[in-house]
């Protein structure tokens, strides 16, 4: 039944190029001859394409869009690419504000992090399955590990497996805004930088 459907998508979408290739045409006031002698293709081959007489193909359509000076997409009427931005909600919770910056659920989740200053809270240390990685914005952050108790700064990052004991947020009176990228299952985060050149 799928295959059905994708055979009628892919006819729908070939049956609609030769209307759109004469309107391209002559929206560009472009004689066929004209078209001919620029791609190599013969007139008659040309008119078939737009009468729908012959069926596209990349060998006819490259050329077509060359001479037309427009992506191939606009030749066969490509969807144009889906809005890439995340409208992801805030998740507030006890004084810290997430922000997702992934909208797909799983894998790794990056998200960026205000931090209010803290309450008096006991810096309880946890564990989990996964694998962290903190990079300062603004203000300090305090990062419990283990046995280590470090202040990170703006520019400063740190990552560490969750499977440590641990527990990070603002450190002293002020507030606290990083980003995290979590692996839940253990994942790491890979920086690559590219080589300086001489």
């Amino acid at each position: 039944m799928k295959e059905k459907s994708q055979d009628t998508e892919l006819d729908a979408v070939l049956t609609g190029v030769g209307p759109r290739l004469r309107r391209l045409r002559k929206d560009r006031g472009v004689t066929l001859a004209a078209l001919a002698e620029a791609t190599g293709i013969s007139v008659s081959t040309l008119s078939r394409l737009e009468s729908g007489g012959r069926r596209p193909s990349l060998e006819l359509l490259l050329p077509i869009a060359r001479a037309h000076e427009v992506p191939l997409d606009d030749l066969v009427g490509a969807p144009p690419a889906g809005d890439p931005r995340v409208r992801a909600k805030p998740i507030v919770h006890g004084g810290k504000t997430s922000l997702p910056l992934t909208g797909r659920p799983g894998g790794l989740q990056a998200y960026k992090v205000v931090h209010e200053k803290r309450d008096n809270d006991a810096c309880e240390q946890r564990t989990h399955e996964g694998y962290e990685w903190l990079y300062v914005l603004s203000g300090r952050l305090r990062l419990r590990l283990a046995e280590h108790d470090l202040v990170l700064g703006p520019g400063e990052a740190a990552e560490f497996d969750t499977r440590l004991p641990h527990w990070f947020g603002p450190a002293g009176d002020e507030r606290a805004e990083y980003l995290s990228l979590f692996g839940p299952q253990g994942e790491r985060m890979h920086v690559r930088a590219r080589p300086k050149r001489p």
